[in-house]
């Protein structure tokens, strides 16, 4: 079938300086080039074309086929599917960066923190789970390479640099952080629920390393919906709606498994961001920690011998990102107006653009000035330490 895509959109007006802090980018097929090790090069994540015309990534005689809807931007809806698309049937901002700055442009987007797609895995999981970890570490490192170097790298101003860790190894992790927070890497993709990749879970202090390397940096660990495979959904063969309509309760889950491993407590000044979970799901963890301390706490949850309370560390060092601002936002104060961060999710089906603009012109319309300037940008320019020229530095 051949692709539709739409006419460019005219540019909207931009009444708002918006930081998206989740969009995803699509690795281009040269992604891998070059960049590791020769002894290892040959074995690179590569782009094959199969007899039926398709295309796919295949690492380890293993197939990732791009699928449809994580790169629709610009397509009728009538075309979307999860069938595998190829590089031609996606629009070029889905990889290639130019072309990318050129649709944030278009949808009135200053800056942008992309996470990588099905090769590398939300959280480069593809990579950690290799049969040769040696490649497997070398192909995550290409990545970050790659990702520092021609997505970020040629506009420094408009992308926000994002690694991926070796999750197998929490030392090595911890040193590459280090080194890319010196290369400019502002924040780092971790797997939401480790146990679900057969890791320790993160009451272990198994992690430390890494967490301690994390705030020392300041780098944000970033906690994307779906990064370890897990979900709510019970039911097998249930349709994929059914998956999309739990995202929140992934991030729940996720809070709720690192508060009570304190990790706040073990690392007060950590920087955690929820990626596409949305808000609504924080005002009810709220009020349940609040009343689970009050009534069926016994005392050995290990808070009790700490100055601040789950929910005041919640408040404290998580961030809370969403697509689109619905009723409960109407609860920004119980949750922390200056923890709420906007999401474009470019180029996925969930993606708010090309009206990122008028859609939160139309959400923000009645809210104080001060208020929609933490939402759009503000947040997440003190969260990512990503500079905004003073004079965009206004709602």
């Amino acid at each position: 079938m051949t692709a539709t895509f739409l006419p460019d959109p005219e540019p909207r007006v931009r009444n708002y300086t918006i930081i998206s802090v989740d969009d995803h980018l699509i690795e281009p097929a040269h992604c891998f080039e070059g960049r590791l090790p020769s002894a290892l090069q040959e074995r690179a994540p590569r782009v094959v074309t199969l007899d039926d015309g398709r295309e796919t990534w295949i690492y380890e005689d293993n197939f990732y086929p791009q699928v449809g809807l994580n790169a629709v931007a610009g397509r009728p809806k009538a075309e979307w599917s999860m069938e595998p698309a190829r590089f031609d049937e996606m629009r070029r901002g889905c990889y290639d960066i130019e072309a990318r700055v050129a649709d944030m442009n278009l949808d009135g987007v200053l800056a942008s923190l992309c996470f990588p797609s099905l090769i590398a895995g939300f959280a480069g999981t593809i990579f950690a789970k290799s049969k040769d970890p040696e490649l497997g570490l070398a192909a995550l490192r290409a990545w970050n390479a790659w990702h520092i170097d021609e997505w970020a790298g040629p506009h420094p101003d408009r992308v926000i640099p994002l690694q991926l860790a070796w999750v197998v190894d929490p030392q090595v992790a911890a040193a590459d952080v280090r080194r890319n927070a010196e290369r400019g890497f502002k924040a780092v993709s971790f797997p939401e629920n480790p146990v679900d990749l057969q890791l320790p879970p993160m009451i272990d202090t198994h992690w430390d390393p890494f967490l301690r390397a994390c705030e020392e940096t300041e780098t944000v660990v970033c906690l994307h919906n779906g990064s370890s495979s897990w979900t709510a959904a019970r039911s097998p063969g249930a349709p994929l709606e059914l998956y999309t309509s739990l995202f929140p309760v992934n991030a729940l889950v996720t809070a709720a498994d690192w508060l009570w491993a304190q990790v706040p407590t073990r690392f007060p000044k950590i920087k955690i961001a929820f990626s596409e979970g949305g808000i609504s799901w924080v005002p009810m963890l709220i009020d349940r920690i609040d009343y689970v301390l009050d009534h069926s706490a016994v005392g050995s949850h290990g808070w009790a011998a700490t100055d601040i309370s789950p929910t005041e560390a919640l408040r404290r060092n998580f961030w809370f990102c969403t697509i689109d601002i619905g009723s409960t936002f109407a609860l920004r104060d119980h949750i922390g107006v200056d923890r709420i961060c906007l999401e474009s999710d470019y180029p996925h089906a969930d993606s708010t653009w090309p009206d990122t603009q008028p859609n939160a012109t139309a959400a923000l319309r009645d809210v104080p000035a001060d208020v929609v300037r933490k939402v759009t940008w503000e947040n997440a320019s003190k969260l990512f330490r990503h500079a905004v020229p003073e004079a965009l530095q206004q709602p």
